[in-house]
């Protein structure tokens, strides 16, 4: 099995695309820790854990067995205003839940993984965010930052058997963006199982040379 033995992470677990990589990596014999602030439903594998407190998170991971991979899920959307509109609160929370979550989780996974040399991380960028893009100007800057970290942290640990890549994905089909866009052609977004897959991918030893990747998952055009 792609992830037998291995123990994964996962933050915004959730979310739509949480529950898919936890399900997914299940499926492929993984044991998994699910993060996120709030849970429907609790079972001895979910964590309930505010991402944006670095502490909390510290104390959380501590509590953990070894971990093999990171998945940094957590995220969220915003789009409707131009750059000079948005408001300092919705520039600070698009950063706060989509890069500062997952620097906090990586800070206090990655120390163990580099102890062991072995371990991988995949994180959650955004296609949109390959270029500048209009009315969602703090999204795609806060995605763009998640990138270029990726990439920066790829380097510094590129000798050091730890893999840090990051997935791209165009739409992805959930409830939330049906509810959102109900006249969209929803054949044409990224299913949250193929996205996870990949995820799941660069997370097993068949992905071992793959390291700074921004690997785009992108939906039909």
């Amino acid at each position: 099995m792609l992830l037998k033995g291995k123990h994964i992470v996962i933050t915004g677990a959730a979310g739509a695309l949480g529950e898919s990589a936890t399900r997914i990596a299940t499926s492929h014999g993984a044991t998994v820790s699910e993060l996120d602030i709030n849970f429907t439903q609790t079972t001895k594998n979910r964590h309930s854990v505010d991402l944006t407190d670095e502490e909390s998170v510290k104390k959380c991971i501590e509590s953990l067995n070894s971990i093999d991979a990171l998945f940094n899920i957590a995220g969220g959307f915003l789009m409707g205003s131009s750059v000079i509109d948005t408001s300092d609160a919705d520039w600070d929370t698009m950063r706060t839940i989509n890069f500062t979550t997952m620097l906090n989780v990586t800070r206090a996974v990655l120390p163990g993984m580099l102890h062991r040399k072995a371990g991988a991380i995949v994180n959650v960028g955004a296609y949109s965010a390959l270029s500048g893009q209009s009315q969602m100007g703090a999204y795609v800057s806060a995605k763009a930052s998640v990138m270029r970290m990726t990439e920066s942290l790829a380097l510094e640990v590129r000798n050091l058997d730890v893999n840090i890549n990051a997935v791209l994905p165009s739409i992805i089909d959930t409830p939330v963006n049906r509810a959102d866009m109900p006249d969209a052609d929803f054949s044409k977004w990224v299913r949250p199982d193929d996205l996870s897959e990949t995820m799941c991918f660069l997370a097993s030893d068949n992905a071992r040379a793959i390291n700074g990747a921004l690997i785009p998952v992108v939906a039909k055009s």
